[in-house]
């Protein structure tokens, strides 16, 4: 695809503050003069940008939603690379970081669970050296995204302005002050409804089920074990299908629309 992987020689980069790299970006990617706002330019996709220097395990990236664009299902997407960014050719990457460049190069990356990425929310997200990709959002609970990340090479942060993530800004994570507030998708568990009999969800047995798993539809569950299975294992635990996003059952219906992408429609 046009980009070569990194050696273990470019470790030692310095610890220079960290921005968008300027030329290593999807077609419809726009940056600011400092390299530190990523705005995507139309559709939704096509915008895979990456760090301008390899992440320490352990080393917080922060980015806060600046823009946030309904119609669309499914938003920003994180994690990291092996590619060094200095030899991608721009055009030549792919219109998603999930799964295609995850399937053209050692890159490992995780959506966030639906409505966990809304205007001026913070997303803070890091691997440490177990190879563990960690994820967390305003001042809520620290999510596991995924495991398996490679260590042992110069990782860069990837992350994909996609769907209704519009643009994005790199946060300093040590200087900046996080929203207190905690996404409603990460609520607590005591906070769920109880169920009345027949909609009890089908792990707990307790709460209301009033989710629905994306794409395969199944409503099984509430919120809290929904997104707990979402996170540990992403895959429905009744047809074994990939999740893709957790969203309300009651919400607007959910369609496929013919560029491939879950989309909600208005009734």
């Amino acid at each position: 695809m046009g980009a070569q992987l990194s050696s273990q020689a470019d470790t030692k980069a310095p610890q220079e503050t960290l921005r968008f790299h300027p030329e290593a970006k999807g077609a419809q990617v726009r940056l600011d003069a400092q390299r530190c706002t990523a705005r995507r330019n139309a559709t939704f996709h096509d915008g895979i940008v990456f760090s301008q220097r390899p992440v320490l395990p352990g080393e917080r990236v922060a980015v806060r939603v600046v823009w946030h664009e309904g119609g669309w299902c499914g938003g920003l997407r994180v994690g990291f690379t092996r590619l060094d960014p200095a030899r991608v050719s721009a055009p030549s990457l792919p219109p998603f970081v999930c799964p295609d460049l995850e399937l053209q190069s050692p890159t490992w990356a995780a959506m966030l669970p639906e409505g966990c990425a809304l205007a001026g929310d913070v997303v803070c997200f890091w691997v440490n050296r177990r190879g563990r990709l960690f994820v967390r959002v305003n001042s809520g609970p620290r999510l596991l995204l995924r495991k398996g990340v490679l260590m042992g090479a110069p990782l860069w942060a990837v992350m994909d302005v996609y769907g209704t993530t519009k643009a994005i800004k790199l946060l300093d994570p040590t200087a900046s002050a996080f929203p207190s507030t905690v996404p409603r998708a990460l609520i607590d568990e005591s906070l769920q409804p109880e169920a009345t009999a027949g909609e009890e969800c089908a792990i707990c047995f307790h709460h209301a089920a009033n989710t629905c798993l994306v794409p395969c539809g199944h409503t099984h569950f509430c919120s809290y074990c929904a997104l707990r299975v979402f996170r540990d294992l992403a895959k429905c635990p009744v047809c074994r299908w990939e999740i893709k996003a957790v969203v309300p059952a009651w919400g607007p219906p959910i369609l496929r629309t013919g560029e491939g992408l879950l989309m909600q429609v208005a009734n």
